[in-house]
């Protein structure tokens, strides 16, 4: 199962200034599975540890902050010598323990020239207190669930993504490549990005067996809910959970507190909400009214949509029938296009560094989203068919000119006037292909 983050993780490991690493994602994205094929693949050896499955690993960090000796104590533990360069120490679940994450600090200062790589279901949590996180001290890397590209190399179907990598012009995509892919996408809409998903759609193409892997995954979600989160926000973090598929189902998608719960208010639901987004379970993009740079100077967090971080696990949340596969283009459209737009929500967030916006006008008009790249604000229109009429983007382009504008839907590849219309396809070539029409 390839992921194109190994790359930057090449790059870290090659780094003269490196410091420890933290790789952060939701739960079951693969995090420890990359960590180790990284180690077995180009380190010497690989010294793992996981201190939630073992929480006496704790009392090495607490015991002492002298890197030498918490290196000797690991190496005597784990049976391994942790050598400068050739080992690779995993520390799994760090988030277990603060000594742990706060002896990164000491490794950064006093031996950066041991390769340390850490990782963990709840770290977005865990780092959110200031005690915790060893500020500067440490490289930081997301793993998100695996992207389209990433699907079809999972699927033997290496030659398509290559080929999608490869378009340095606008020039239509052929029909057939074009078909093929629309169709690829519309399965890649309800399997999702989750690794144990991918891997059993593409081996035995049973998508019954893909919706029991991400039954799994949900209800291990339901079961952290009550396990790590505090006592007083469980019950309202499982309504803000198990509402999303209503909150996205709506022509607007703006988040509702009454669909979680009738009668609820913004503040009595702000915590839950937070630690959520910290799990990166769901993602939050909130209303920017003013599209200039940069972006976070203008947001309003009052306004707020609310998108799951795999496509695969809000069909399986909102109970998409598996015959849905026998319609190449009824995933587009389902729950009107909800999969659609969280699928290029999901894109978006997995290659861009600034977390996308979305921009609406006095209620009259509203652009899905706002994407802050290079020194440009481009909004992206999405559409889940090919009928693109719509006013709400005109008004955008009208109103503030944009260099370029971006509309993604099921037509083909075209810039025309200042309108990049992108193939649903290749959502997750987006940040590239705007760079390519910038020297166009």
């Amino acid at each position: 199962m390839e992921r194109f983050l190994v790359e930057r993780l090449l790059a870290w490991k090659a780094a003269s200034r490196r410091k420890p690493l933290i790789l952060d994602g939701q739960r079951q994205v693969g995090k420890t599975w990359l960590l180790n094929h990284l180690g077995h693949k180009h380190y010497d050896k690989v010294a793992y540890f996981n201190l939630e499955e073992d929480p006496a690993l704790s009392g090495i960090f607490e015991s002492t902050k002298n890197t030498d000796r918490i290196l000797q104590h690991l190496s005597i533990v784990g049976g391994v010598p942790i050598r400068p360069g050739s080992t690779l120490l995993i520390l799994d679940e760090i988030q277990e323990s603060n000594a742990a994450l706060n002896s990164l600090k000491y490794f950064a200062e006093n031996a950066p020239e041991y390769h340390i790589a850490c990782a963990g279901s709840h770290l977005g949590i865990a780092l959110s207190s200031p005690s915790s996180f060893p500020v500067g001290k440490v490289d930081y890397l997301t793993l998100h669930p695996m992207t389209f590209s990433e699907f079809l190399v999972a699927g033997g179907d290496e030659e398509l993504g290559t080929y999608l990598g490869g378009r340095v012009d606008f020039e239509p995509i052929p029909e057939a490549i074009s078909q093929a892919l629309t169709e690829k996408l519309a399965r890649y809409l309800v399997v999702g990005g989750m690794p144990e998903a991918v891997h059993v759609w593409v081996t035995e193409r049973d998508m019954g067996a893909v919706m029991e892997v991400q039954q799994g995954i949900l209800n291990g979600y339901q079961l952290d809910f009550s396990k790590h989160a505090p006592a007083e926000d469980i019950a309202r973090i499982g309504q803000v959970w198990n509402s999303l598929p209503a909150q996205l189902s709506r022509e607007n998608k703006k988040f509702l507190y009454r669909l979680a719960r009738e009668g609820a208010r913004a503040r009595q639901y702000e915590d839950a909400l937070n630690w959520l987004v910290a799990t990166g379970i769901v993602t939050r993009v909130v209303h920017c009214p003013t599209p200039r740079l940069p972006l976070s100077a203008y947001d309003d967090g009052r306004a707020f949509k609310l998108y799951s971080a795999d496509t695969g696990l809000l069909a399986r949340q909102a109970r998409l029938d598996p015959s849905t596969l026998s319609d190449p283009l009824a995933p587009f459209t389902e729950f009107k296009g909800a999969l659609t737009e969280n699928y290029v929500l999901q894109s978006l967030v997995a290659h861009l560094d600034v977390p996308p916006r979305y921009w609406t006008s006095e209620g009259t008009a509203e652009v899905e989203f706002l994407i802050q790249h290079g020194n440009d604000v481009h909004p992206v229109e999405v559409k889940s068919g090919r009928s693109v009429k719509a006013k709400s983007l005109s008004v955008f382009r009208k109103e503030y000119q944009p260099r370029l504008a971006v509309r993604l839907s099921l037509r083909n590849l075209h810039l025309r006037d200042g309108l990049l219309n992108v193939p649903l396809f290749m959502a997750d070539q987006l940040g590239r292909l705007l760079s390519l029409a910038r020297e166009t």
